[in-house]
């Protein structure tokens, strides 16, 4: 599907998510490179975006600091590596040393949850070929919570192990050797985007997104090429993540409901109209879109054939 190049930038003075507060959730221990990820990964460029709306974005790549606790739960390239200490060792030994590597991490831990119950939603990226353990943990305490989850599951393919299937196919044993590698990782294929039957019902069916949608915004980002960029060239998104960010700075997004069959308004989306004073905030209400009524609780929405 072509997707048509977006080049103005939305302005973030009078939009639903000016001072809205975003954490970005994702593996980060198992990806191929901490450094590449950090440095250049999708969450360099979604904070980029969301600060062009006014959004408050906390990335655990860069965590914010802590008044009278500095560098609290920070984390690097080498963070972990502390994981070389752990043992199965019994006794005195063996115990101080499981507990110096569980306790190592724990104020990363701390400061991830404690940013996820700051926000008012959460943005995952979670490919299916990348083990992670704390990307699931957010997203659950952001459901129990009733906090919305976009949740971005990308075509994941290896066209270079189809290369080299090719490349050895008159050779049996590298052939066997392949074929063994590929059952032990394992290497297995998602061609059509498809999450985790897991994370279905905790997300919702209109939460999720097949992609992010860059190549729209590179030019006026100025993004550097990512390997993410080739495998969206390669399978262009359906339903990117980014034009969809874009529409709700200016209206609420809709839910599906099953029971009904229509789309109907969304109360998990509280985007808190904060009013600022001399000292400290109030909430003056939750944000509505100006020009836009809300959806009634059991009314679809005629013509609306994309709902987001």
């Amino acid at each position: 599907m072509k997707t048509k190049r977006v080049e103005s930038a939305e302005n973030s003075e009078d939009g639903l998510l000016r001072d809205a507060r975003v954490y970005l959730s994702g593996p980060m221990d198992f990806v191929a490179s901490r450094a590449a990820e950090k440095a250049t990964g999708w969450r360099t460029r979604i904070g980029q975006f969301l600060h062009r709306l006014g959004v408050v974005v906390f990335d655990p790549w860069q965590k914010p600091e802590v008044r009278a606790m500095h560098e609290y739960g920070r984390e690097g390239e080498g963070t972990t590596d502390v994981r070389a200490g752990w043992t199965y060792k019994g006794g005195e030994e063996g115990a101080a040393a499981r507990a110096h590597v569980a306790e190592s991490f724990w104020p990363a831990l701390h400061i991830d949850l404690r940013m996820v119950d700051t926000s008012d939603f959460i943005i995952c990226y979670c490919p299916t070929n990348v083990y992670s353990v704390g990307t699931p943990h957010e997203i659950i305490l952001a459901n129990e919570q009733h906090k919305p989850v976009l949740f971005v599951s990308p075509y994941v393919t290896f066209p270079a192990l189809a290369r080299l299937q090719e490349h050895l196919a008159k050779d049996a044993k590298g052939t066997a050797l392949l074929d063994d590698l590929v059952s032990q990782v394992p290497i297995k294929e998602n061609k059509n985007a498809s999450p985790s039957l897991w994370y279905m019902p905790l997300v919702g069916g209109e939460q999720f997104f097949d992609g992010f949608g860059f190549d729209l915004y590179r030019k006026r980002f100025g993004w550097p090429e990512i390997s993410l960029d080739k495998n969206e060239r390669d399978y262009p998104p359906e339903k990117p993540l980014l034009p969809f960010l874009e529409k709700l700075n200016r209206e609420l997004p809709l839910k599906w409901n099953r029971a009904t069959g229509t789309f109907v308004q969304d109360d998990d989306w509280l985007l808190w109209d904060l009013r600022k004073h001399e000292s400290g905030a109030s909430v003056a209400d939750a944000k509505q879109a100006k020009s836009s009524k809300r959806a009634p609780k059991s009314s679809a929405v005629p013509g609306n054939n994309n709902a987001l």
